[in-house]
């Protein structure tokens, strides 16, 4: 039961990996872009976690808290940048 949940949380990850990728691409609006690119990451810090249950390892999850702070920060700069239109 523990494959069969895994297989599919894999598909369904990768699968919205590929539409958040299209949807960053093809997004007319630059908020619209922020929030898709954010949403990029996030799957991607569930997939990191997903493959660090799978190895049954930690480093994944060390670099999936990276990848989330990072994440973060980037987000606040832009949605900053793009509400005043400076970072500072």
């Amino acid at each position: 039961m523990h494959e069969i949940v895994f297989y599919v949380a894999a598909v369904w990850m990768t699968l919205l990996l590929g539409v958040s990728a299209v949807l960053v691409i093809t997004a007319h609006s630059t908020s619209m872009r922020i929030l898709a690119l954010d949403m990029l990451t996030l799957i991607l810090v569930a997939a990191l976690v997903l493959f660090s249950d799978a190895q049954v390892t930690s480093y994944y999850l060390d670099a999936a808290l990276i990848l989330a702070l990072l994440s973060f920060a980037a987000s606040m700069a832009a949605a900053r940048y793009y509400g005043e239109r400076n970072l500072f």
